[in-house]
């Protein structure tokens, strides 16, 4: 057990029946950011708050503080049995946050031994991936979705590119037939935004999952399905089933975000623009950039302190509820003094978490959304927001911030060129050397194969 950190000086925790500020309703869906940072001037580094129902949590909004509760499970358990309220009785079934926090045999509610076997399994299957061949279907879907549009004029880079693409990628990754694909994503969208039929949608997503269980019992591929099936820990169906799920919609909802926010700002921000076309910032440094500013989970809901311990200076109880604040704990004045620097080459953010839940699946992501946003910009080079910027919405929930959508216009054509002509069909191979890193100059690609369309795109930029 880790000695906890020197509390920082800052105000102390509100005395008993002080109000905390809700994490949802108007207020928090229209700025979180905003609210973030007037509990961080109203309590410090840890604030108290009120989830859906008003149940009492606390907020971690420091950058260190959120990585002691992120990497000593000992005093803040994933576990959410150890949650009091849901104890006594007071986080009934039909609670929004119960299919978040009723526990499950999974490796992001357990901890200790059990934790690095369910974890062992999913990251060992993961790292079997060769970055090459994960790129290489990137490519393939993103050149197909783009096809669907490139002739029209216009599209809305949220429906038509980043939610699709990561859905599709993860299909083929896990060995599902292509044509699972846009059913799956439909369902993912479905499920996260707890509509009407999200839970006839997890039935889907469960059962379609099942299904590919037992084809690859009867019949193996080189996909991640079937190496959790022949890993040593030697899992059960109802094991990799779950974990088969949590890995689809994490990567769904994370890598979508991150594509629809870094394009965003690429149509915005001026400043983001001249660094790219400038060579100071090369695609995935922009990307790490976006990690900082706009990370996919705004919070992580949750953990759970194990006995009466402090964070931060303030007094938390056993039993007691922790969100993990990444979009606040990135903004940290402590280690941000000035969060419009931009911030190259740096990979502290807490966009993926940290300690031993930290995303195993991270460097995919990372990888679908580069070459994913590669190919876009090499394909449609004159790519210009349709709508004024004050006119984009976000939906907001407890975990994350939605672009609803993001409107483009651009000159009808991009080159047609379908993922059979272009890229090879290929299954990823096992786990070779991953590619060189992209040299920091705007000629570099980040797939090795398209120096001139590259240029095209870069000089675009530069025009603007």
């Amino acid at each position: 057990m880790s000695t906890p950190p020197t509390p920082r000086p800052g105000p102390a925790a509100p005395p008993p029946g002080c109000p905390a500020h809700r994490l949802y309703g108007p207020e928090a869906e229209a700025d979180p950011m905003g609210l973030y940072e007037k509990l961080r001037a109203e309590y410090g580094t840890v604030a108290p708050v009120l989830v859906q129902g008003d149940l009492p949590a606390w907020l971690v909004l420091g950058h260190r503080e959120n990585l002691d509760v992120a990497r000593t499970p000992s005093r803040f358990a994933r576990d959410p049995r150890h949650w009091r309220d849901m104890r006594e009785g007071k986080v009934p079934a039909d609670h929004p946050l119960t299919p978040m926090t009723a526990w499950q045999p999974v490796c992001h509610l357990v901890d200790g031994v059990e934790h690095e076997r369910l974890r062992g399994a999913i990251t060992e299957s993961l790292e079997r991936f060769d970055r090459r061949g994960v790129r290489r279907y990137v490519r393939r879907f993103a050149d197909q979705l783009i096809d669907a549009f490139a002739q029209s004029g216009k599209a809305d880079l949220v429906a038509d590119f980043a939610e699709p693409l990561p859905m599709l990628v993860m299909t083929q990754l896990v060995g599902a037939p292509e044509s699972y694909g846009p059913r799956l994503v439909e369902a993912a969208r479905d499920m996260l935004r707890g509509t009407e039929t999200a839970l006839v949608s997890f039935e889907y997503v469960s059962d379609t999952l099942r299904e590919l269980v037992a084809r690859k019992r009867e019949t193996p591929g080189r996909d991640f399905t079937t190496w959790l099936l022949e890993h040593p820990t030697a899992l059960d169906d109802d094991e990799i089933l779950e974990h088969l799920r949590l890995v689809l919609i994490a990567a769904f909802e994370t890598t979508a975000n991150l594509i629809a926010n870094t394009l965003r700002v690429v149509l915005t921000d001026r400043r983001f623009r001249a660094n790219l076309s400038g060579g100071h910032m090369t695609l995935p440094d922009a990307l790490e950039q976006v990690l900082w500013d706009e990370p996919p989970f705004m919070t992580v809901l949750g953990r759970w302190a194990t006995g009466d311990t402090e964070l931060g200076g303030t007094p938390i109880k056993a039993g007691d509820m922790l969100l993990l604040g990444l979009g606040a704990g990135n903004r940290d004045p402590d280690i941000r003094p000035d969060p419009a620097l931009p911030v190259h080459g740096n990979r502290s953010h807490l966009a993926f978490s940290s300690g031993p839940h930290e995303c195993p699946g991270q460097d995919i992501g990372r990888a679908i959304a580069d070459t994913g946003i590669d190919t876009l910009l090499t394909r449609l080079p004159d790519l210009e927001l349709a709508v004024p910027e004050d006119e984009l919405q976000w939906t907001s929930s407890l975990m994350s911030r939605h672009l609803v959508a993001l409107p483009v216009a651009f000159t009808p054509g991009g080159s047609s060129v379908t993922g059979a002509t272009r890229v090879p069909r290929a299954r990823p191979a096992a786990a070779l050397p991953p590619e060189p890193a992209a040299a920091a100059t705007p000629a570099a690609p980040v797939g090795a194969e398209r120096p001139a369309g590259r240029a095209s795109w870069w000089s675009r930029l530069r025009g603007r």
